[in-house]
């Protein structure tokens, strides 16, 4: 529904390879599945270009987000970036990369180290010191994650996509979202959804998944 009223032509998703941004990849191949299997993949094509004014059901339905037909439709209308510094590991970037694979999204990597160091050097030539992790945590987390909204938000641009936050309602709640990082987007589908109910989801989804659309 948003990708027809915003006339969008997919999503873009910061993948961190955490909780958050992983729900909200699932949830997007969750809703391809589902058109899918209610009016044909046909119709679902035609939302993933961002015109869905033409017939439907043209198609034999599908019922699974693992189904090849579904995975193809997500590498459309689905991509997935996952931006590292020199405190990202191993098994962040493989965790980012595995759901992506797992729903067929398209996968991309960016290094913003260099960025996030420019930053750095700009403030720290402004206030007359070098920052450090000991009085200065917050301020140099905060820059890690704001410095990943631009590039995401280029893709989003140059692919007339919609740029879908990962940010939920306990991080908000507590204060550890980080404005224009984590909270950036058009669309916010975990917002209201608190951190620990997400958990249970995503492991609900793991073992189990939505009925008749499961892996």
């Amino acid at each position: 529904d948003s990708l027809r009223k915003s006339k969008s032509h997919g999503f873009v998703v910061s993948a961190s390879g955490g909780a958050d941004s992983s729900a909200v990849i699932c949830l997007i191949a969750i809703g391809v599945a589902m058109i899918a299997r209610e009016y044909g993949l046909n119709a679902v094509k035609r939302l993933g270009l961002g015109d869905s004014s033409r017939g439907n059901l043209c198609e034999q339905p599908v019922s699974r987000y693992s189904d090849p037909s579904v995975q193809a439709i997500v590498a459309e209308v689905l991509t997935c970036v996952y931006q590292s510094t020199v405190n990202s590991s191993t098994t962040t970037r493989e965790a980012a990369r595995g759901i992506a694979s797992a729903v067929g999204a398209k996968f991309h990597e960016f290094d913003v180290e260099l960025l996030v160091q420019k930053y750095e050097e700009l403030a720290e030539a402004a206030i007359g010191r070098k920052l450090s992790w000991e009085s200065d945590d917050i301020a140099r987390q905060n820059i890690q994650a704001r410095v990943r909204a631009p590039g995401v938000w280029l893709l989003a641009n140059l692919f007339n996509a919609m740029l879908v936050a990962t940010s939920n309602r306990s991080e908000a709640a507590v204060g550890y979202a980080t404005m224009d990082g984590d909270t950036a987007g058009g669309i916010a589908p975990i917002a209201g959804i608190d951190k620990a109910f997400l958990r249970e989801w995503l492991t609900w989804i793991e073992h189990v998944g939505p009925q008749e659309i499961g892996p």
